[in-house]
């Protein structure tokens, strides 16, 4: 079995267990929270709490979707790890450019050198104190996928150049590409873009289409390109009610699609329960979503796919290895 990069050194893919493959455990006080108050959680034993009742309740793997010069805190992820046993996946890659200060580096950074820093994260390690000073304090801690942003803004110039560095990145370091898909942006034409590319679809993710509950007929012209879902907006009820999302998830499987879905809450300082106490919790997901789509009939070999095996596979090659397998 191939293994995958945490945030501790590679880990057989098949000792990943349940994950929630988009979270936020740790995010520094900077350009994000400026934004928005909730994108600020920098507290190590609020954060390591959370992750405990997680790990608690059956969790044992968090993809955190934080990239590098936004506010990542990639020292402290280590340390939750460490802490709770739990397996930690970080990101290199782009968010939103609006999280950025108009003077960040990654403004007037050209395509070969992003695309040298996010290789550099994958295969190296990741740089720290990087959300207003140039990388060049590296660590030893390496990410393990390549998180990027679809803003309304579309493939601009600079997006473009963004997402080519991008994808390049995770072609050539063999990792899945993971996509914040704004609602109002243009998914397909990012699609489109991606496989040009030559990136795997089967390691393409577009996260929080979810966001606006659409026609059935929205998601599955997604799928059949076989790429996979993430959905995150469980417990998230300024968007829309769970019973919204239950039926939505259900309908999916019933179609077939139970191999190309993935689930996971977003979390933010609102939604964790150690900085937000009536927030919903990194248990939400496992202790309150998941009993209600048992009791709507979806199999356990379904939840089976979209909590454990279908993380472990946008991690494996078409042949079903890993590039750390031996």
């Amino acid at each position: 079995m191939g293994k995958v990069m945490t945030v501790s050194g590679p880990v057989a893919a098949s000792l990943l267990g349940y994950c929630q493959c988009h979270e936020h455990l740790l995010i520094s006080k900077g350009t994000s929270f400026q934004i928005n108050p909730a994108l600020w959680m920098d507290d190590i034993d609020k954060s390591t709490e959370e992750v405990l009742k997680y790990k608690g309740a059956g969790g044992d793997t968090v993809i955190d979707a934080q990239p590098g010069g936004c506010n990542r805190m990639e020292e402290g992820l280590l340390e939750i790890s460490e802490r709770t046993g739990t397996h930690i996946i970080s990101s290199t890659g782009f968010h939103k450019l609006m999280f950025y200060s108009d003077t960040h580096w990654i403004h007037r950074m050209p395509q070969d050198e992003l695309y040298h820093f996010f290789r550099e994260e994958l295969e190296e390690g990741m740089y720290k104190e990087i959300d207003c000073g140039y990388p060049e304090k590296q660590t030893k801690i390496r990410a393990g996928i390549v998180k990027t942003a679809l803003d309304r803004e579309g493939l601009s110039p600079r997006y473009i150049k963004l997402f080519g560095a991008a994808s390049q990145a995770a072609i050539d370091s063999e990792v899945p590409l993971m996509v914040h898909i704004e609602p109002g942006s243009e998914p397909k034409r990012l699609l489109e873009f991606l496989l040009e590319m030559g990136v795997w679809r089967h390691r393409i993710i577009f996260c929080h289409m979810d966001r606006e509950i659409k026609e059935i007929d929205y998601y599955l012209s997604v799928l059949k390109e076989g790429i996979t879902l993430e959905f995150d907006t469980i417990g998230r009820f300024h968007y829309h009610d769970d019973i919204s999302e239950l039926a939505l998830i259900k309908e999916i499987l019933d179609r077939g699609y139970s191999r190309q879905l993935l689930l996971s809450l977003d979390t933010t300082r609102e939604r964790l329960t150690s900085y937000t106490p009536n927030g919903a919790g990194l248990t939400y997901l496992l202790c309150n979503f998941l009993p209600k789509l048992k009791k709507m009939g979806v199999s356990k070999e379904q939840i089976l796919n979209v909590t454990v095996q279908n993380v472990q596979n946008i991690f494996m090659n078409e042949y079903g290895r890993d590039r750390y397998e031996q």
